[in-house]
């Protein structure tokens, strides 16, 4: 139950980023927003509009790679590299950061 709780809190805050953007419970009519999405396929700025499982595999690339020096052994030291978030997994990330209990 819990993880429906955090996924709608999610699904309200990229709102803007994605297709839907009316009430799940409200009378099923397209606003003019959503519908400009569907034709362009893009949201406001001119980035691709996305679904919430293509928005959930654009911040699934943000990874952390544990590297080592080629020609190290394995006891040798490690460094980690985080890959940096592009705009639209910033902008995301970003309003994830907005949502309040």
């Amino acid at each position: 139950m819990l993880a429906y709780y955090v996924e709608w809190h999610i699904r309200e805050a990229w709102r803007e980023l994605m297709f839907a953007d009316i009430d799940p419970v409200a009378p099923a009519q397209r606003s003019q927003l959503a519908l400009d999405k569907e034709v362009s396929h893009t949201v406001d700025d001119g980035t691709p509009a996305h679904s919430f499982s293509t928005l959930m595999a654009e911040l699934g690339a943000i990874v952390r790679n544990t590297c080592r020096t080629p020609a190290a052994g394995p006891e040798a030291p490690t460094f980690d590299i985080v890959t940096t978030p592009n705009a639209t997994q910033r902008h995301a990330l970003d309003l994830i950061k907005q949502i309040r209990p």
